[in-house]
């Protein structure tokens, strides 16, 4: 249940509506007489197909007691935009509206994202009603700092889209056997440099590591991300460390590794890295130049000669003899479970998609069709879940 309230920020509830159904959620929207000055309740009835709700006593007549049958029926309750007016009812148990019917009504998890001035963000009174509310369990979205609408700058900026979908994503269903285990993934390029404005690396985005990441965070896992250069956002609650050389990686990797239970070796870690870098920009020279490589750690294989319990998954891209060089792999580096990536049009780097087989340390395995990189991420977890179990 969308609840929205009267402040200026009602409008991005429309844009948030949309990035929630795209994550699959079905959606009811409940407005204060206030919000309708913003934004038209014809808006949200456009894009939800259902009736906005507004009136606790309305002139048509329900059999059902409304508030209560929505509140049941509500996973989670989002108040987007928040004001200060509606977390001050919830927090003195006022309930004189529909809105601040269903909040009390509801045992669903309850999410606030408020937007105000900074005046009101930082009175007294404020302050406490949240404390109050946070300590009988209401989660908020902070706000954010920058421009509001009175023109001043400060505190009450409504946090970004990103920051509210991760939250009520976060509020999910966490049960299973991931749940409160420590999981490592690593994703992204690396850089090895040749000077100072030149490196080798590869086509990686970090796409799959982050996918993987974020879908074990919603599954209850407390996740780790060691991250090459990548320009994608981490999913809120993830511990994210940045690293840009194959070295980095390696150390980062042998630092955490000990304190987790599974690793997701997703990371593109370049094979060879130069020999020598210079300082200084390497100057264009008439004649050839001849760079001279050598290789980098590879992470899993120093890993396994590390006894220590724990499941670990590692990732590979063949071009040709994919199968038996996975195999081969999996078995070097003493794998619970190897993913073969096959490239083809439509998935692989820089790609929506992926075509994954997973093979598992008794060599068997599973040929998935080409699927979103969300559903692949969804399959490698659950094959992991099964792993664990097992």
């Amino acid at each position: 249940m969308l609840g929205v309230t009267g402040s200026i920020a009602a409008y991005k509830a429309c844009e948030l509506l949309r990035m929630l159904q795209r994550e699959g959620a079905e959606i009811r929207v409940v407005m204060t007489e206030s919000a309708k000055r913003f934004v038209c309740p014809l808006t949200f009835e456009t894009l939800t197909n259902c009736e906005v709700i507004s009136d606790l006593f309305p002139a048509h007549r329900s059999l059902k007691t409304e508030h209560i049958t929505l509140a049941e029926w509500a996973e989670n309750i989002l108040v987007c935009p928040a004001t200060a007016n509606i977390i001050g009812k919830i927090a003195s148990g006022i309930a004189d509206d529909f809105l601040s019917t269903v909040v009390m009504a509801s045992r669903s998890p309850v999410l606030f994202a408020p937007a105000m001035d900074r005046q009101m963000v930082q009175n007294p009174i404020y302050i406490s009603n949240v404390e109050k509310l946070k300590k009988l369990g209401y989660r908020f979205i902070e706000p954010e700092t920058g421009q509001l609408a009175s023109g001043l700058e400060g505190p009450g900026r409504l946090a970004g889209m990103k920051k509210i979908i991760d939250a009520v994503l976060s509020c999910r269903n966490t049960e299973g056997c991931l749940y409160g285990k420590k999981i490592l993934v690593t994703a992204g390029p690396t850089r090895e440099w040749i000077d100072p404005v030149r490196y080798i690396t590869n086509p990686s985005t970090g796409t799959m590591g982050y996918v993987l990441a974020e879908t074990a965070a919603l599954r209850g896992a407390e996740v780790t991300l060691i991250s090459g250069p990548s320009s994608l956002e981490v999913f809120s609650g993830i511990r994210l460390i940045r690293v840009n050389t194959a070295q980095e990686m390696a150390e980062a990797v042998h630092q955490e590794w000990p304190e987790h239970q599974v690793l997701i070796m997703a990371a593109a870690v370049s094979d060879y890295r130069p020999a020598k870098t210079s300082s200084k920009k390497i100057k264009k020279q008439d004649s050839r130049w001849q760079l001279n490589l050598e290789k980098t750690e590879d992470i899993l294989i120093s890993l396994a000669s590390k006894k220590k319990q724990g499941l670990r998954v590692g990732f590979a891209l063949e071009t040709e003899n994919g199968l038996n060089n996975a195999i081969q792999k999996l078995k070097n580096k003493q794998l619970d479970l190897i993913c073969l990536n096959v490239l083809e049009e439509g998935a692989g780097f820089g790609q929506g998609n992926n075509k994954v087989t997973l093979i598992d340390k008794n060599e068997q395995k599973e040929e998935l069709p080409l699927l979103s990189k969300r559903e692949t991420a969804q399959k490698i977890l659950d094959k992991i879940e099964k792993l664990i179990n097992e």
